[in-house]
């Protein structure tokens, strides 16, 4: 089991990322658009820095739901191989059989 601290942070930033997904993604555009003076895109790239670090998907950390460990993750389960492996042998996940022989 990963450190409760570590999981609750991760679902800190992915509340601050899904409360700014719109600004960050306005302001990314317009610093983009090259039809807009140089002026207001290096302004759109200043207020983009203001924004908290943590609103910015690349930081959120992709964990296991059943344990909350950061590695070995399998993203169609979203869990950890070891989470994975652990419920495949009790027969809680349908269509799974762990082979043995």
């Amino acid at each position: 089991m990963a450190k409760k601290s570590a999981v609750e942070k991760n679902k800190r930033r992915e509340r601050l990322v899904a409360k700014y997904a719109d600004k960050r993604a306005a302001l990314k555009a317009m610093a983009k658009d090259e039809n807009l003076s140089l002026e207001e895109r290096f302004n759109a790239r200043l207020k983009l820095a203001e924004l908290p670090r943590n609103s910015a998907p690349i930081r959120v950390r992709n964990r296991c739901e059943v344990s909350g460990r950061p590695r070995g993750y399998y993203r169609k389960l979203k869990m950890s191989r070891v989470a994975l492996r652990e419920l495949g042998s009790l027969g809680k996940i349908p269509g799974l059989v762990k082979s043995s022989w």
